[in-house]
């Protein structure tokens, strides 16, 4: 926190700072410089006053350092009754980044979970395994989860949390770092550690996408971030691996039974795959020309039984809804099958399907940049590729 205040014997009521103070904060009383909540201790004032009477105390900041805080931590959760796909993926990050700090790896379940599913979780990666308990609950209350969380890590003081760029990590996470008081970095496509400071390089898209930030917080621990999903391969299972499990008893503060719960949040369009669970994505650019031209982009994914998926460029203008888009500034998506019909291949797309284990790129210019990471090109053009393959796949389909 920052105090800021005048010294009135050297004032002499020139009114400069008044005049000076970019927010309006500032209105003389009696001669005298008064200072309302608009301040932000941003120092204009100070700078300008002729006969330095205003001065701004800040507290110092301290680095915390490692010896205070210990291991890399991470949100796990279930799907349909088995470890989620994303919390394996947020296995493999947290075990790179504890190994290179020499720490453990430390799972934490919003509740209790089976012996399996512990024992699948330590196999994955995980040295301890945390669960909390909170028989009084049913359901999922972000607020009461986030307190549960922040009075945990409190005790045991991790130095790195972790959690997915899900509906419920970006509800959660934020709650946790206002409670901690320390800060959060959301959305980030890559994460790393500095060995020597021992600092998390938290690298996420900033200016709708047109450069990527590497973000740190060295003043204030747990370093906190939320991880897009797919950004990596889920870990691997090692039957050798060993760890432990605990339990952490929380009884909640009556006040925070109140808060909405959250019981499952689905943002999934009717009759349609789920981008980020699909199998097989058909994608579509600017080629297409128009929200006419994604008909043969559903045919084809329709067919495939997949999702249908699309760049920036084809969003912004208005053909295709959002929750499609594809990129640094959307989903980020792996699946098995990834075919980009007209989709120039820029960076800020590329970034968010590139771990797809097969990618197919149809475009007519040859040179476009698709092609440098697909698996197979095509070069022609999409109206007349994607039918011819939309009938052959219907063709195989009847003849079986």
């Amino acid at each position: 926190m920052a105090k800021i205040y005048v010294i009135e014997e050297k004032c002499v009521s020139c009114s400069i700072c008044e005049s000076v103070c970019p927010f309006g904060a500032i209105e003389m009383v009696d001669g005298i410089p008064h200072f309302n909540d608009a301040c932000t201790f941003c120092g204009a004032c100070v700078e300008e006053c002729p006969e330095e009477a205003i001065v701004i105390e800040r507290e110092s900041k301290r680095e915390v350092t490692g010896d205070e805080h210990h291991d890399v931590w991470l949100y796990a959760e279930l799907e349909a009754d088995s470890i989620s796909k994303v919390t394996l993926e947020l296995l493999r990050i947290a075990r790179e980044l504890a190994d290179k700090l020499n720490e453990k790896v430390v799972a934490v379940f919003p509740h209790v979970v089976s012996d399996e599913i512990a024992d699948g979780v330590i196999k994955h990666g995980a040295d301890i395994v945390w669960m909390i308990d909170m028989p009084s609950i049913k359901g999922f209350h972000d607020e009461v989860v986030a307190d549960a969380f922040a009075e945990l890590m409190r005790q045991e003081k991790p130095e790195i949390f972790i959690a997915p760029a899900t509906d419920i990590g970006r509800a959660l996470t934020p709650r946790m770092a206002a409670i901690l008081k320390t800060g959060l970095t959301a959305d980030c496509t890559e994460l790393d550690v500095d060995p020597e400071t021992r600092l998390l390089l938290q690298t996420r898209p900033a200016f709708g996408g047109n450069i990527m930030a590497t973000i740190y917080t060295p003043y204030h621990k747990p370093q906190m971030a939320t991880v897009r999903p797919h950004m990596v391969k889920p870990a691997e299972s090692d039957d050798g691996h060993k760890g432990e499990v605990k339990k952490f008893d929380y009884q909640p503060d009556p006040l925070l039974l109140a808060a909405k719960a959250i019981l499952e949040i689905v943002e999934e369009e009717k009759d349609e795959v789920k981008l980020e669970d699909a199998d097989i994505i058909v994608a579509g650019g600017r080629g297409v020309g128009g929200p006419d031209g994604f008909k043969v982009i559903y045919e084809l994914a329709h067919e495939l039984g997949g999702a249908v998926g699309a760049s920036r460029a084809a969003v912004d203008e208005g053909w295709i809804p959002y929750p499609h888009q594809v990129g640094q500034t959307g989903k980020t998506v792996s699946p098995k099958l990834y075919i980009a019909c007209g989709i120039s291949g820029a960076i800020q797309h590329v970034v968010g399907m590139r771990t797809s284990d097969i990618i197919v790129a149809i475009n007519k210019d040859p040179m476009a940049p698709i092609f440098d990471i697909a698996d197979y090109g095509i070069v022609g053009d999409l109206f007349e590729v994607v039918p011819a393959l939309t009938e052959a796949i219907r063709k195989i389909k009847s003849s079986k």
